[in-house]
């Protein structure tokens, strides 16, 4: 993802990981490719595959789909034609969740072939996968007659029309069908049930630009499936609670969309934001077309709002767009963007890629839309007169939309023409305005300064934010430690709590440094050694401390890694290496950094290791903390026993 998204989502993502720290440090406990490949048969890794969520949580689509491929291959040399089309099947899922339809719509159409040799749960799947590319690919006529086939095998999920009528037009009709089908069918007690009802109906009105109704919709929903959240009374799987977050996602994206139209700009931009965040947390390694949508409206926000620089960061994400419509809007967008800077060149360009996308839409789209429209006719029977005069009313509006869509297309031509024209008048008057372009350059230079001190401000107002909310979470496992009497748990809490106190004060560095890149490390050791000394209180003053890291800095992806392993050594050492609080007590720290190789060395003169020191090692949270730690840092933590003490020392870049 690109800079920008990164930026919005860095500190979520940051904060969550920080909370499933103690998870990530057994990897097996979340690899879902190794149990997938050490599943006894076809049947488990097929049914594994499908049932787990965050399937690509540890390993991306693409280590999945070379495994795949390998089982595929090994099955058409044995000649197991039935393990062959179940791989094919979770190959085809894995194109779809990359984005690439045209790949998985393929390789599922074979199999569709011979669907008769699959048992009813992987026909279902199958017929699961072909509905959803079809969509993506604006194949209606097809996914009618894959709804249709649903129908025949009696399945009950996903055989409505709803969603095709909509995609075609018929927003209204649509919205009409679904509410005389569903309005009945969920009870009190069915949170997550209601709220998709109420976001659908939402979509079906934001679509009918009618906003302020859709509003309330989407507002019921979102308080619908928050109560789901906190409905303790109902067990939910892990699959529950992702697809609950990623409907609650949604839902935040859709109020976002609803404030955008109704001009609202400042109050759209954190719903679309915390939509992206959420749906980018439990959609791993998929791609989402809410997210691209999402994330051009934010362009869209920023551009009213005349932030031109936030716009064209969005602009600039390299979204896998699969629409013409969205990459109509983002072309569209790019001209708003170079217009307003006065780029009439490069605007010229993306209105006339508008001109070029909508002529070849137009070519063949009445012909394609006229026979997806018929095949659904053909499909629901519309015998009855009242629904046929209804359908043709929503055609004729169509039409008339499709007119103004034209007249609009016509105008954009206009445009593009008139700026053109602008643009060679400009030439001409080049070097007249030569001296006040140089001007002009001065302003621009000045508001770039400018932007860049903002910038600075910004981040170190971040930084000192995140610093504050782990001092929270410290204060939080502080009141836990006092409401705990177990004497491992606490030991636990303290620990826990000395290293969340070691990344604050990381943050805390970086907002009080002038240069935001880096940490110069001897004072943020001595003060981290006298944060541990304060959490101790022991020894502190009868133990001679030597930090050897002057004119050192590190960045914050090595200085927190760092900072949490010298937590460790230091805690260790207080806790364990000087038992009696002996006068003569010694520690030593030195780092040393030249160009792309560091140093790091750590020394006490306590009891050292236990002679059993490998097996607690391999045991130890802290220990195995180090060793993932140093890890990060591209090296291997070294343990050496001497004639007093021990020493800790490892090379990194």
């Amino acid at each position: 993802m690109a800079k920008k998204l990164g930026i919005i989502l860095y500190f979520y993502f940051a904060f969550a990981a920080l909370s499933g720290f103690a998870q990530d440090l057994d990897p097996l406990d979340n690899d879902a490719l190794l149990k997938f490949q050490n599943a006894e048969s076809v049947s488990d890794r097929f049914s594994f595959f499908f049932e787990t969520v965050n399937r690509y949580n540890t390993n991306s689509a693409y280590d999945w789909l070379d495994a795949v491929e390998r089982y595929i291959k090994s099955a058409e040399n044995g000649g197991d034609s039935l393990a062959v089309k179940k791989y094919k099947l979770i190959q085809s899922q894995i194109y779809f969740d990359l984005g690439d339809y045209d790949r998985s719509v393929a390789v599922a159409t074979k199999i569709y072939s011979e669907k008769h040799k699959l048992d009813k749960p992987a026909k279902e799947l199958l017929l699961n996968i072909l509905d959803d590319n079809y969509s993506r690919l604006e194949l209606y006529d097809k996914q009618v007659e894959i709804r249709k086939k649903k129908r025949e095998l009696g399945f009950k999920n996903n055989i409505s029309f709803y969603d095709i009528y909509s995609n075609l037009g018929f927003h209204r009709q649509a919205m009409k069908d679904y509410i005389m089908d569903n309005k009945n069918e969920f009870e009190d007690n069915d949170y997550y049930g209601r709220a998709i009802y109420h976001n659908s109906i939402g979509n079906f009105l934001l679509l009918d630009k009618t906003t302020s109704t859709a509003l309330t919709n989407f507002s019921k929903a979102k308080g619908l499936i928050d109560v789901y959240h906190n409905d303790m009374s109902v067990v939910k799987t892990e699959s529950d609670i992702i697809n609950a977050n990623l409907l609650k996602g949604i839902i935040e994206g859709n109020i976002g969309k609803c404030y955008l139209q109704m001009g609202q700009f400042e109050e759209a931009i954190p719903y679309l934001e915390t939509s992206i965040s959420i749906i980018e947390e439990n959609n791993i390694g998929r791609t989402s077309t809410e997210v691209n949508e999402n994330v051009l409206a934010l362009a869209e926000c920023h551009l009213r709002l005349n932030r031109l620089n936030i716009a064209k960061d969005y602009l600039d994400i390299d979204l896998e767009l699969t629409k013409p419509s969205q990459i109509i809007k983002k072309n569209r967008l790019y001209a708003v963007y170079y217009d307003r800077i006065g780029d009439f060149k490069n605007q010229a360009m993306y209105l006339k890629e508008n001109v070029r996308i909508r002529d070849s839409l137009e070519i063949n789209q009445s012909s394609i839309k006229t026979q997806q429209i018929a095949t659904i006719i053909a499909e629901e029977n519309l015998e009855d007169s009242r629904r046929q005069i209804s359908l043709q009313k929503l055609e004729m509006e169509q039409t008339r939309s499709d007119m103004a869509a034209m007249d609009e297309r016509t105008n954009l031509v206009f445009i593009s023409l008139i700026f053109t024209l602008l643009g060679f008048a400009g030439l001409v008057f080049a070097y007249l305005k030569s001296i006040k372009n140089q001007r002009l350059i001065a302003e621009q230079k000045h508001i770039i300064e400018n932007a860049l001190v903002e910038k600075d401000s910004l981040l170190k107002e971040i930084h000192h934010r995140v610093k504050n909310n782990l001092q929270m979470v410290s204060s939080l496992l502080s009141l836990q430690t006092k409401n705990t009497r177990s004497k491992a748990a606490i030991e636990a809490l303290e620990e826990g709590k000395s290293r969340v106190k070691a990344m604050a004060l990381i943050h805390q560095k970086l907002y009080q440094n002038d240069d935001l890149s880096v940490i110069e490390m001897q004072g943020y050791i001595e003060s981290l050694v006298n944060s541990v000394q304060s959490v101790f209180k022991k020894g502190g003053h009868s133990i001679n401390i030597t930090i050897d890291a002057e004119g050192v800095e590190l960045d914050i992806d090595r200085a927190i890694p760092f900072g949490l392993i010298l937590n460790e050594l230091v805690s260790n050492s207080f806790k364990y290496a000087f038992p009696e609080d002996k006068n003569n007590g010694k520690i030593y720290i030195h780092l040393r950094k030249n160009g792309d190789q560091g140093y790091f060395e750590y020394t006490d003169n306590g009891i050292g290791l236990p002679d059993d020191s490998e097996e607690r090692a391999n045991s130890s949270m802290g220990i195995r903390l180090m060793n993932r730690l140093v890890n990060q840092l591209q090296s291997n933590l070294n343990i050496d026993k001497t004639t007093e003490g021990v020493r800790f020392w490892f090379n990194f870049k």
